[in-house]
């Protein structure tokens, strides 16, 4: 793209971050007219001043806009930047099999190794570390794509299957939190076909809440909610099948639904849903990580207070969070954690605690800090806090949206 004019350059950005002209020139001061020109190189862009505020809106690297190459990020840093955004989705546009159709597969990475990194990525990915994630994606996207490929037919088959399905949700989870929803989908949609191949009921009910939660994330509610009652229920365990696995995954999509059925303001389906999804908790017993869904009895009740601030109720929401047992709270994983944070951020300022929200945010940034700093909800709900602030916020609030790129 680098060869592109400018204006070329900002039109493609404007359309990836799914903004109209009109909402661009609203967000920049400028008129509906003034972008078209500039898109059409009517009009220059001989002023870095307007060139930066355009890449802010745009929330990517003003080098990008003017065709060089960015400053790559230093590790401290710990955000998914557009050039990894960019490696992921070369990575995604792969297709490795029907190559394998014309060509012999190159030599595939040792199942043992993919395994390996594979379960790095998950843990790293549970500790919300984005930026360490999204630097070991595209690698772990190719590797896995190349032995699912090459193994086809063999006795590694299914796992190599199974493997490369767990890398599409990783992928679909980063993606999704960094607002790259487009990016999200697809690798979530990748994951359904690949674990059903790999003949995995389960992974194939998680990739189904993928799936839903990148619909949920794209305004698509109605069709979040339908995808996950329709595979809980066909996942729905019996006497002799309820194991520890197999009611996670269908608890998770339970809770999957019940977010969706709030998002869409239906608190009847929402509530049964949710206690359908407690029951299954208690068949688990004590939280854990089956399949990768971190669920149980105390991440039902997260989604409670979650489900509560989509529905407005705050009060409701704080209700549920002062009710839930510290000790094992702190012994969930920090994603978790941080992502309960951020919905009680948003849950105190509907009651009008400004104070509590910043200390939630806080709260997230101690034990995650990827995940205030560099997802754009918690950008969201920084801006409100220091909105709603009656006059100057606390000096740690502050700063943290100092370091966060939000003003103050």
């Amino acid at each position: 793209m680098d060869e592109l004019p400018i204006g070329r350059r900002v039109a493609y950005w404007r359309n990836r971050r799914k903004m109209s002209q009109q909402v661009f020139a609203d967000r920049l001061g400028k008129s509906k007219s003034w972008v078209d020109k500039v898109e059409r190189g009517v009009r220059r862009l001989d002023k870095l001043s307007v060139t930066s505020e355009i890449a802010d809106v745009l929330q990517v690297d003003v080098q990008l806009l003017l065709g060089r190459e960015p400053e790559r990020r230093p590790e401290s840093m710990n955000c998914i930047d557009q050039i990894e955004v960019a490696e992921i989705r070369s990575a995604l546009e792969r297709y490795d099999q029907i190559s394998a159709f014309f060509y012999a597969p190159p030599e595939p990475p040792p199942i043992v190794e993919m395994r390996k990194a594979t379960a790095h990525a998950w843990q790293t990915l549970l500790h919300a570390k984005w930026g360490m994630l999204a630097r070991v994606l595209p690698k772990l996207l190719r590797d896995a794509q190349a032995a699912d490929t090459a193994y086809a037919g063999s006795e590694h088959a299914e796992e190599a299957a199974r493997l490369l399905g767990q890398v599409y949700q990783i992928t679909s989870s980063a993606m999704r939190r960094m607002g790259e929803l487009d990016l999200g989908w697809l690798a979530a949609d990748r994951s359904i076909a690949v674990s059903q191949r790999a003949g995995d009921h389960l992974l194939a009910g998680v990739a189904t809440a993928r799936v839903a939660l990148a619909l949920r994330a794209l305004g698509r509610h109605r069709s979040a909610l339908e995808v996950n009652v329709n595979i809980a229920n066909r996942l729905c365990p019996g006497a002799e099948q309820a194991d520890p696995d197999r009611l996670s995954v269908y608890g998770f999509l339970l809770l999957q639904g019940a977010m969706a059925a709030s998002c869409l303001g239906d608190s009847a389906t929402m509530h049964d849903l949710l206690n359908a999804a407690e029951d299954a908790a208690q068949g688990v017993g004590a939280d854990a990580n089956h399949y990768w869904t971190s669920f149980g009895p105390t991440n039902v009740l997260l989604h409670r207070a979650a489900a509560a601030v989509e529905l407005g109720e705050g009060g409701a929401a704080v209700a549920v969070h002062e009710s839930i047992n510290p000790h094992v709270f702190n012994a969930l994983v920090p994603e978790r954690r941080a992502h309960h944070f951020i919905d009680m951020a948003r849950g105190f300022t509907q009651v009008g605690d400004i104070a509590r929200a910043g200390e939630m945010l806080l709260e997230c940034d101690a034990i995650a800090p990827a995940e205030v700093r560099c997802r754009p909800i918690a950008h969201e709900v920084m801006s409100d806090v220091l909105r709603r602030t009656k006059g100057s916020p606390p000096l740690q609030v502050a700063d943290l949206a100092e370091q966060m790129g939000v003003g103050v």
